[in-house]
């Protein structure tokens, strides 16, 4: 019996993560969860659950919750909250699935009380890999990626050995919008944006992948997890989503995962690794599937994969500034005040005000992340 605790319980990976508990009663157990402002999925998760810990974003709803859970649930709330629930005695694996930066802190207190990381959350590795890396290697802690590529990364390089590694090649759907060129994204809506080909996802991670900043996150986070220069990491458009990474050796040998488009693998396995468990899902025919298609990226028409290799090769705060300025900026764009195009023009004038900062601790990237979301912020006002 693994006990897990759950950061964002209520967003797309989380709601998926409790599919794979309900399935396996006698493997897993949720002991605390952070549900942010989703009161009424909260309720129903503990109804369900009986966990001890909840996190929720605002003060008067843990205040509300807890007179409706007196003696049952401990209910709390914040930034302090959401480390309570990462850092809670019974869990054994934190699964991390909230979306932005908000994760940093908690992860690290997680790797501090030696839990072993499920790591969903991109934000963490790309604002501060150099810290988590390093966190994880002093507290010799485990962290287990949970996005489908990585995960399909780290299942090639099982029985593998790193010297022997060529090149990580990670897919990507191309989104919503991989067939329109530039000038046909010049008044696309959010309701198109939100619309992903191949996956169900949160609307942020959705804009993201249709800007393909989400791969570009990716590159920087795989960058940290794998231990290997940008310059080795590719990225390969692939719009059936079947293919989810590959690693190409040095003796020519390429080994790639595949699958169905299903969110609940890859959790799945960073919850039972080393071991596999049965899973009830749609089986990959490949027959039935035919062909598969490949294309290189085009770094004109996806910008924002640019701006993260970029930010990547920099180092130090400048990933902190890529990640911010984008976050920002598709928060504008879901609520109508930008279009889609500016999320990428947003994310470019952050960068080239920023002198980075080499090796920043933690008060610095905090601070230079506030900064840059004033900054963009200031540009939509």
């Amino acid at each position: 019996m693994r006990a897990i605790s759950l950061l964002g319980a209520t967003g797309s990976i989380g709601m998926q993560t409790l599919d794979v508990i309900r399935a396996h009663p006698d493997a897993f157990r949720l002991v605390a969860f952070s549900a942010g402002r989703n009161i009424e999925q909260a309720r129903h998760i503990i109804e369900q659950f009986s966990p001890k810990v909840v996190c929720v974003a605002q003060k008067e709803d843990a205040h509300m919750l807890q007179s409706e859970y007196i003696g049952r649930v401990r209910i709390v709330s914040g930034e302090d909250g959401l480390v309570e629930v990462a850092t809670v005695q019974e869990a054994d694996i934190v699964v991390n699935a909230v979306v932005g930066s908000v994760g940093l802190v908690p992860t690290l207190r997680a790797i501090e009380a030696k839990k072993t990381i499920a790591l969903a959350n991109k934000e963490t590795l790309v604002t501060a890999g150099h810290l988590v890396m390093k966190h994880a290697a002093d507290y010799g802690v485990t962290i287990l990626p949970v996005d489908s590529e990585h995960s399909a990364i780290f299942q090639c390089l099982q029985g593998e050995r790193q010297k022997n590694i060529e090149c990580i090649i990670l897919t990507a759907s191309g989104g919503s919008f991989r067939d329109r060129t530039r000038e046909q994204l010049q008044h696309v809506t959010v309701e198109e944006a939100l619309k992903h080909p191949n996956w169900s996802m949160g609307a942020k991670i959705t804009i993201d992948s249709a800007t393909m900043m989400n791969k570009g996150l990716e590159v920087i986070e795989a960058h940290w997890l794998f231990q290997l220069p940008y310059e080795q990491i590719d990225v390969l458009l692939h719009k059936e989503s079947i293919i989810h990474s590959m690693v190409q050796f040095h003796d020519g040998s390429v080994i790639a995962q595949l699958g169905t488009p299903d969110m609940r693998v890859p959790i799945q396995y960073a919850l039972t690794y080393p071991d596999r468990f049965p899973l009830h899902i749609e089986r990959l025919n490949l027959a039935q599937v035919a062909t598969l298609h490949f294309q290189k990226v085009d770094m004109n028409r996806f910008r924002c994969l640019q701006f993260a290799y970029e930010a990547g090769k920099i180092g130090g705060t400048m990933p902190t500034v890529l990640n911010a300025a984008n976050e920002e900026a598709v928060a504008a764009f879901l609520a109508g005040r930008i279009s889609f195009l500016a999320i990428e023009q947003c994310i470019e004038k952050a960068m080239e005000r920023h002198v980075p900062i080499a090796h920043p601790n933690l008060e610095t990237i905090r601070a230079v992340d506030l900064e840059t979301r004033r900054y963009v912020k200031s540009l939509h006002m």
